[in-house]
C-alpha cells in the first residue's frame, strides 16, 4: 500500500503527463506511437494463437494486457489512452486544443504505421511468404476481419450503432488502463493495475481502433473478403470516434469532474492557452 497514489493525485499526474506529451517533438511521437502499435499487434497474435490452441478466448484475454504493460512501462504513445488523458491538460488550461489535436493525429499515424509494419512481417512469418494459408491462426484472423466489418454492414444503421457503442465500451476500459497505471509508483503495482481493465475489454470482444489497425488488414492480407472501404467505413472510422467518446466522457472527463480541486472558472484567464 505504500506506493498507492490517491485518485486526486492521479488526476494531477494525468494533467502533467498530457502537458509533457504535448511538448514531444514529432519524431518522438511517431516513433513511440509506431512501437505502441507494434506491441499491441504482437499480443493480438499471441491472444488469437492461444485461443486457437485452447479453444478458450478468455485465455488469450488474460495474456493480451502484456502488450499494454510494455506501453505503460516504456512511456509509448497509444491513441486510445491519449483520448482520455490529453483533454485534461486543455480542461486545466495547461495546453490548447491545437496541441491536443496534434498529438492525436501524429499518434494515430504512428500507431497505424507500426501496426501495418508488424502485419506485413507477421504475414511473411505465418504464410512462408504466401506459400501456405496460415493454419488455424490464419483462419481465425480471416474470420475476425469479416466479423469486424461486413458483419456490421449487413445490419446497416444498427450495425453502425453497434460498432460505435462497442468502441465506447472498449475505451472506457482501455483509457482507464492508462489511468490506473498511474495509481502506483512501483513497477509491479503499475503492471497489476493496468492489467485488469485491459483484460476486461478483450474478454468481452469490444472494438479497439489500434488493435483493428493490425487485425483487419492482416485478415485482408490472408485473403478475407474485406475491402479497404469495408475496413475504414464499417470499423476504423466509427471505432476511432467511439474510442474518442469513451476516453473523453467516461474516463478523463468523469474523473476530472469529480476530482479536480481547482475549477477552470477560478483560473486566471490570461494563463489559458489560445
Amino acid at each position: 500500500m505504500a506506493d498507492y497514489v490517491k485518485p486526486s493525485v492521479i488526476l494531477d499526474n494525468m494533467i502533467e503527463a498530457a502537458a509533457l506529451k504535448a511538448e514531444l517533438p514529432t519524431k518522438d511521437l511517431l516513433i513511440r506511437a509506431m512501437l505502441a502499435g507494434a506491441y499491441l499487434a504482437f499480443v493480438t497474435t499471441l491472444a488469437f494463437l492461444v485461443a486457437a490452441q485452447t479453444g478458450q478466448f478468455v485465455v488469450g484475454a488474460v495474456l493480451f494486457p502484456a502488450g499494454f504493460v510494455l506501453i505503460i512501462l516504456l512511456g509509448m504513445e497509444l491513441l486510445t489512452g491519449n483520448f482520455g488523458i490529453m483533454p485534461l491538460a486543455a480542461f486545466a488550461g495547461r495546453i490548447g486544443a491545437r496541441a491536443v489535436c496534434r498529438n492525436w493525429i501524429l499518434v494515430f499515424i504512428g500507431n497505424l504505421l507500426g501496426s501495418l509494419v508488424y502485419a506485413a512481417m507477421f504475414w511473411i512469418a505465418l504464410t512462408d511468404c504466401g506459400h501456405v494459408a496460415g493454419g488455424p491462426l490464419g483462419d481465425k484472423l480471416r474470420a475476425l476481419a469479416v466479423t469486424k466489418t461486413t458483419t456490421y454492414e449487413a445490419f446497416g444503421l444498427a450495425g453502425m450503432v453497434t460498432v460505435f457503442v462497442k468502441a465506447i465500451l472498449c475505451n472506457w476500459m482501455v483509457s482507464l488502463g492508462s489511468v490506473v497505471g498511474l495509481a502506483s509508483t512501483s513497477t509491479i503495482g503499475k503492471i497489476a493495475a493496468s492489467w485488469l481493465p485491459i483484460m476486461i475489454f478483450v474478454a468481452q470482444g469490444y472494438e479497439h481502433s489500434v488493435v483493428n489497425m493490425f487485425a483487419i488488414p492482416t485478415g485482408m492480407m490472408l485473403g478475407a473478403p474485406v475491402s479497404f472501404t469495408d475496413w475504414w467505413l464499417w470499423n476504423e472510422i466509427p471505432v476511432t470516434l467511439g474510442n474518442l467518446v469513451g476516453g473523453i466522457v467516461f474516463t478523463g472527463g468523469a474523473l476530472y469532474a469529480t476530482y479536480r480541486t481547482t475549477p477552470i472558472s477560478n483560473q486566471d484567464p490570461a494563463s489559458r492557452p489560445v
